[in-house]
């Protein structure tokens, strides 16, 4: 369904995430600062936060660190200002690349970004040029392992748009207004979930291989690396035969 979920499943595999955990981190705290920051520090009354802090609990983030990012949010304890952007621009081969940023330095963010779009060959664009290729969905991915039928019948009781069949998971479809009832609906019903959360799902994706297969994996992993940027989209899709060779 995803070039990104692609991606991240096979990161994962190799160990990248746990690599990079410090830098995880870091990119929790941001979100749960701004989430509190913006809809309180109650995680029961904030969708956002709450979602935010069952992520930092599946990092196994210590209890103390979420705390304080949720006082230094809503002004309990002296933070840093954050400032959200989102930056569009074009991989390698066309692709459509969203970038999702929590900052408090505007100038060098946006320096940053554009000078790693043009050392992967590709270049950044003006607000609006791609996000019309993205739809925000809330999207939760579930074992093979798991009986199909079952969860599919969980999860449009719930309020799921779709569930997917796809060749390594099952993924669960959601508006994201109602991603944290079928999330919840789906572990009362015992179906663990790989992950969770709410993403920007391209409607179309585009097929790369050879030397824009592999820039574009050097662009996503440098965006990545970014301590600014939150998360990445784009509609790439390498086959995994590819991408394996590639990381």
């Amino acid at each position: 369904m995803s070039g990104h979920n692609k991606w991240s499943t096979i990161r994962h595999k190799k160990g990248a995430a746990d690599a990079k955990r410090g830098k995880i981190f870091t990119k929790i705290i941001k979100e749960i600062t701004v989430a509190a920051k913006l809809g309180g520090g109650d995680p029961n009354g904030n969708p956002r936060l709450r979602s935010a802090v069952d992520k930092a609990k599946a990092e196994n983030m210590p209890k103390d660190n979420i705390e304080r990012a949720i006082k230094k949010g809503t002004g309990e304890l002296e933070g840093v200002n954050y400032e959200e952007i989102v930056y569009e621009g074009y991989g390698p081969g066309g692709v459509a690349v969203l970038v999702e940023c929590m900052t408090d330095n505007r100038n060098r963010t946006v320096g940053d970004v554009r000078s790693t779009f043009t050392k992967c060959n590709g270049n950044m664009g003006e607000t609006g040029c791609v996000s019309w290729m993205f739809d925000k969905k809330g999207l939760i991915v579930v074992s093979k392992d798991a009986d199909f039928e079952k969860l599919f019948e969980v999860a449009l009781e719930a309020g799921a748009e779709d569930v997917a069949d796809e060749e390594e998971q099952y993924e669960v479809l959601t508006d994201p207004t109602s991603f944290i009832e079928v999330r919840d609906a789906l572990e009362k019903a015992g179906f663990a979930h790989e992950s969770a959360e709410i993403t920007m799902i391209p409607q179309t994706m585009v097929k790369l291989d050879g030397k824009n297969a592999e820039n574009m994996l050097k662009l996503m992993d440098r965006l990545e690396d970014n301590d600014d940027v939150q998360n990445v989209y784009a509609n790439f899709d390498i086959s995994t035969e590819e991408m394996e060779k590639l990381m």
